[in-house]
């Protein structure tokens, strides 16, 4: 008797159950204590290289208590980063530019040197991000979609910007803010990460881009 064709098609796996997460005062205290060892063992070995028993030999807790709060080496890398974002790391948004406000260099100037000043100060980590981006599509998308609001919130500027005639009309604002937040984040990445300038690059960078932005999108002051 023949056997039945097997089917091609596999059935998925179900998720990993979410831990337990922390319940106490202590418990968030530890989870908290994780995160920034797990940046610490980051910078020093990279992502690929770095030990979940590493991790915890920093924070000063047992190896086994890792899982309490986070499900692999994967899902700390991404609380390390959500605490990088909370701090702006992210190219600027031009969210303020609603048109009222016409000293536009300014603005601008001003929210692109505080990005970079974040961003050298976390040259090391920033590194370890195009690391991870690299070889992982889980956290690409991810990133992907944490960034989403700050583009949407340009595009949405950008289009305020052109009602009040400020912007040049025959700019597609979705692309344009794209092509102006990927110019600031790699601009960022090559001169603090791969170049390792100091804090002096910082002020002729951001007036560069600043002059960039400005002309690229056509602002009249």
């Amino acid at each position: 008797m023949r056997r039945p064709a097997r089917s091609s098609k596999r059935t998925p796996r179900p998720a990993p159950e979410p831990p337990a997460g922390a319940k106490t005062a202590r418990g968030a205290a530890t989870q908290i204590a994780l995160v920034h060892a797990a940046r610490k063992i980051f910078e020093r070995d990279g992502f690929l290289d770095a030990r979940i028993a590493d991790i915890t030999a920093e924070a000063e807790t047992a190896t086994g208590s890792f899982y309490t709060y986070f499900n692999s080496k994967e899902e700390i890398f991404e609380a390390v980063v959500d605490l990088l974002s909370e701090e702006g790391l992210h190219p600027p948004s031009m969210a303020y530019l609603d048109g009222a406000e016409r000293d536009f260099d300014k603005l601008i100037e001003r929210h692109h040197r505080d990005y970079l000043e974040i961003y050298q100060r976390n040259a090391k980590m920033m590194a370890v991000i195009e690391e991870v981006t690299s070889i992982s599509e889980h956290f690409l998308h991810w990133r992907t979609q944490q960034a989403q609001k700050y583009i949407e919130a340009n595009v949405a500027a950008v289009r305020n910007l052109q009602r009040a005639g400020l912007v040049d009309k025959k700019l597609d604002p979705l692309l344009a803010t794209r092509a102006l937040s990927a110019m600031v984040s790699r601009s960022a990445f090559i001169t603090f990460v791969l170049e390792g300038e100091d804090r002096k690059a910082v002020g002729g960078l951001s007036k560069t881009l600043t002059r960039l932005w400005v002309n690229a999108l056509g602002l009249r002051q």
